[in-house]
């Protein structure tokens, strides 16, 4: 599955942070991942759709 990235370097951030966040934290749960996410990088609404569907399409398959 090919996904296209959105433009911006605070996207890319956000990806790598749940990531990390995932890791030491795996009791967190995903909304909570992105929320934290979308208000600690500032993301558009756009932006947190797109961190959203990454956290259930790469995180999760």
């Amino acid at each position: 599955m090919t996904t296209i990235l959105p433009e911006g370097e605070d996207v890319r951030k956000a990806a790598r942070w749940i990531t990390e966040e995932r890791t030491s934290y795996p009791k967190k749960s995903d909304k909570e991942l992105i929320e934290s996410a979308c208000l600690k990088f500032d993301l558009s609404p756009i932006d947190a759709e797109f961190i959203a569907r990454f956290v259930r399409e790469k995180l999760f398959v």
